[in-house]
């Protein structure tokens, strides 16, 4: 297990005056690309609509964990239920082929303590993972910006880059984000997956990794012709394994909470296995729980108040994701 060199709860989160405005209009922003596009697609998720498989499984917090990652869920060892949902991350419900960010979320079931939302208990503790280690924008605005222009198209979208980001910026900002959805993606078992943003272990701010175990098997090619095969083979022939890791803030320039475009270098500790036991999605009862997890809400703040999300993104999501839940029925 990996040891943390510096892990400093010297962190903070810096709030506008003016975000409650903000993150209320990107809702209706977003609640606005979710009725288009249901119109076309049925009821769904705004982002991430296209859900690929659905399985269930356990994650086992490991005994002997270091102080600093004994907080929330990681406080005792302990096996939890978890559902997994992977999607992938477009607007639409594109062809698995097509260029796209890739997403792995859990739900960890049967978790005892406060919830961040200050509502109660916590009836889990979720996360939403994605193929890419830091996310593509600094902050919520420019994403929630992006998103919105390309939900309108390929023009709009060209539109908007050269007129937020000139000449110059748009032609890089266009490139980037063409550069981060071809990123070669070899599978769901065989690629680490991250939360991009970070979150509170108690006192520290971290981000979350997952990374597959060698068991899981080699990428085989053709995989992205149809992400759900390719899963779902692996997990009819056994059982599939990952570790899930912390990385934890150690200073605001090398590890900051507010600008999410910032990819931390701080080393990961190892706190948990998820195993997903061999199991037929195609079953009845694989499709049973797909439906399930499809309709049931996976949100980063469907958390412990010990795991509460932080900076600026995160703290949007919270006002979006809910409204998006409302829109499709889940709230």
């Amino acid at each position: 297990m990996s040891s943390v060199p510096l892990a400093s709860t010297d962190w903070q989160e810096k709030i506008a005056p003016d975000e409650d405005q903000r993150y209320a209009e990107y809702a209706k922003q977003f609640a606005q690309i979710q009725q288009r596009k249901s119109a076309r697609w049925g009821a769904g998720r705004t982002l991430h609509r296209k859900q690929l498989t659905a399985a269930h499984g356990t994650l086992e917090v490991l005994d002997g964990l270091p102080v600093f990652a004994r907080h929330g869920l990681f406080a005792v060892p302990h096996d939890y239920d978890v559902w997994v949902r992977l999607s992938n991350g477009g607007l639409d419900r594109a062809n698995d082929q097509t260029p796209d960010i890739r997403g792995f979320a859990l739900r960890v079931l049967g978790v005892q303590g406060e919830s961040a939302l200050g509502n109660g208990p916590a009836r889990s503790q979720d996360f939403t993972l994605i193929n890419q280690e830091a996310f593509a924008f600094r902050g919520s605005d420019e994403f929630v910006a992006f998103v919105v222009a390309a939900s309108r198209g390929t023009g709009e979208l060209f539109k908007h880059a050269f007129k937020r980001y000139g000449l110059l910026g748009g032609p890089r900002l266009l490139g980037k984000m063409i550069k981060l959805a071809g990123k070669p993606f070899s599978g769901f078992a065989t690629e680490p997956l991250f939360s991009a943003v970070p979150m509170a272990n108690g006192p520290y701010a971290v981000r979350v990794r997952l990374l597959p175990a060698a068991s899981n098997g080699k990428a085989q090619a053709g995989a992205s012709v149809d992400w759900d095969a390719d899963f779902s083979s692996r997990l009819a022939r056994g059982p599939l394994h990952w570790d899930l890791q912390l990385q934890f803030f150690a200073t605001e320039q090398a590890t900051p909470i507010e600008d999410a475009s910032v990819n931390w270098t701080t080393p990961y500790t190892t706190v948990a296995r998820l195993m997903l036991p061999k199991q037929d999605t195609h079953s009845a009862g694989g499709k049973e729980l797909a439906d399930k997890v499809e309709a049931c809400v996976i949100d980063p703040w469907q958390a412990l108040s010990e795991h509460r999300p932080l900076g600026d993104v995160q703290r949007a999501r919270k006002v979006v994701y809910f409204e998006s839940q409302k829109g499709r029925g889940a709230a």
